[in-house]
């Protein structure tokens, strides 16, 4: 058997290359939202090559087509502030800010679906708090400026990537498809073309520079969003919950270790134990929703 046959593995592979994701906003020297915009771009047109060399139809009904815009708009302002954050906070603390979505998205399910939060929903939230608590210390005053842009930049990406997935739970609701691929592929186009738009209200440009710029960028749009995406959307059908609440976990870890590895952040013990304890509560969390994915 192929190795990429195996579903778990295309699983685990695509929460990897997904983790990189901050790696490259990183490495590059344009701006967040260009960054952003070139990741859909990119990854959204290699997504749909595959879609069209595997003769899948790219059809939506007008109901659905309302649905993905509203799901590209949050994807883009998803991108717009987990880009800033990264910016200020660093890879590691921003991924893990934006993988509290599994909070939200419960909270959503109690609000909007009517839904009773589970005993370990209950459990997880303060775990949370409290491991995001002794990453960034209890002296909220005493941090700078741009690292309290940074966590509440973070927290607003994971409030607007879960919004992006309850508008893509609606559209597979509503939506004989059962191709995900075909959905993520129109978002990330109309996305990019949104975080264009958004480039040039800014005053920015979508210029890029250099040779060095342009290969972390295609490495953004085509490793990160567009093969991992399709490693995940075509394996998570074929896993079990526990599987997928494993690469949930393993997105933000992984973050975590490039940070500290690539770009030397410093990490005391108190850190170290508050980001084992919140990435236990993402955990926790996501175990109790049947939705939850990592974060793209």
């Amino acid at each position: 058997m192929q190795p990429l046959a195996n579903p778990t593995l295309r699983l685990y592979i695509g929460a990897a290359l997904i983790s990189l994701s901050p790696v490259w906003v990183k490495l590059t020297d344009v701006g967040a939202t260009a960054s952003a915009f070139w990741r859909l771009a990119i990854g959204g047109v290699v997504i749909a090559l595959w879609l069209v060399f595997s003769r899948r139809r790219l059809g939506f009904s007008a109901r659905i087509w309302t649905v993905l815009l509203v799901a590209a708009l949050f994807l883009a302002a998803d991108l717009w502030f987990y880009h800033r954050s990264i910016q200020y906070v660093g890879p590691g603390l921003s991924t893990l800010l934006a993988n509290f979505q599994v909070f939200v998205m419960a909270a959503a399910g109690v609000i909007i679906l009517r839904e009773p939060p589970s005993a370990r929903q209950l459990l997880a939230i303060p775990l949370a708090l409290f491991g995001l608590t002794l990453i960034v210390g209890v002296d909220w005053d005493g941090l700078s400026v741009e690292y309290r842009t940074g966590i509440i930049f973070g927290l607003a990406a994971a409030a607007t990537y879960a919004g992006y997935l309850l508008s893509m739970r609606h559209s597979r609701r509503d939506s004989t498809n059962r191709v995900p691929s075909r959905e993520i592929a129109v978002v990330s186009l109309v996305g990019a073309a949104m975080l264009g738009a958004t480039v040039l209200a800014e005053g920015g440009s979508l210029a890029v520079a250099t040779a060095q710029d342009a290969m972390w960028l295609a490495c953004y749009g085509v490793l990160s969003h567009g093969m991992g995406m399709l490693f995940i959307t075509s394996s998570l059908p074929h896993v079990s919950t526990t599987q997928a609440g494993v690469a949930l976990l393993l997105q933000p870890t992984l973050s975590f270790v490039w940070d500290v590895a690539f770009f030397a952040r410093p990490m005391t013990a108190i850190q170290l134990l508050g980001a084992v304890i919140a990435l236990g509560a993402i955990y926790l969390g996501s175990r109790s929703q049947q939705l939850q994915r990592p974060r793209q």
